[in-house]
């Protein structure tokens, strides 16, 4: 049994992973953290708490779906107790990717800003085509989410986008066209977003070359899908020396 401690544990992702840890006899919740603790008690068969200092127990893994303003307090609370840490959340500032970085000297850290095992695949196959094709092909990144999400373009557009740049070299994000009268340069990867109803997450990446198209894509039809990923993700990282680890990772391991 996979003792977890889930942080964010009263949003939607929260509630998500708490449904897939009732359909997976492997793991086990011991404890939850959200902010807002003090609603969500009556609605958890698990203790809450606002802040994870305040849990007295031991864990085997923490998982984190809260926000990126959390992770100082989970990265201290990781290395002193030395509990291997899942970061499902994205936004964060260069300052906490660094906190991540030196965290994952003291333990074994997983971080994706997609935990769907599937659109690291995705990721994957775009490496490939981006070295087959070469920069004869223009790359277009077109996604698409609902309308109550944030941030545009999504973390995974961007993961996408900076795989697509370490295989290609030179590359220049363009996010908006409509202020540009200049032909496309090689160099350029378009990026897109759509926001409507209530789309999980639809990605799509165009390769466009000479008289023919080249279209990779992956769509999420539920939320369940980031929540076993991020399972499956703690499963991986138990028993690991400390690290930075992502979906690369898993995937090469299969």
């Amino acid at each position: 049994m996979i003792n977890v401690i889930l942080c964010g544990c009263g949003g939607r992702m929260g509630r998500a992973v708490t449904d897939a840890v009732g359909e997976n006899d492997r793991f086990r919740i011991v404890a939850g953290v959200d902010i807002n603790a003090s609603s969500l008690g009556a609605a958890c068969d698990f203790p809450i708490y606002q802040s994870i200092s305040d849990f007295p127990g031991k864990a085997d893994v923490i998982i984190d779906f809260s926000h990126h303003s959390a992770l100082p307090c989970l990265a201290e609370y990781a290395s002193a107790t030395g509990t291997p840490l899942v970061i499902a959340t994205t936004g964060h500032s260069d300052e906490e990717m660094d906190i991540m970085k030196n965290t994952s000297e003291a333990v074994p850290v997983f971080f994706s800003r997609n935990m769907s095992i599937g659109i690291n695949l995705l990721i994957e196959m775009c490496r490939r085509a981006a070295r087959t094709l070469g920069t004869d092909f223009d790359v277009e990144i077109i996604e698409k989410h609902h309308n109550k999400k944030l941030d545009a373009p999504s973390g995974t557009a961007l993961m996408i986008a900076e795989a697509l740049s370490e295989e290609r070299g030179e590359t220049e994000l363009v996010y908006d066209r409509h202020e540009r009268r200049e032909r496309r340069k090689s160099s350029e990867i378009g990026i897109h977003a759509i926001r409507g109803g209530t789309i999980v997450g639809e990605h799509d990446v165009i390769f466009a070359g000479n008289n023919e198209i080249v279209t990779l894509s992956h769509t999420a039809t539920s939320r369940e899908i980031f929540a076993n990923g991020a399972l499956k993700a703690a499963e991986f990282i138990i028993g690991k020396k400390p690290a930075a680890y992502n979906m690369s990772d898993i995937i090469n391991e299969i």
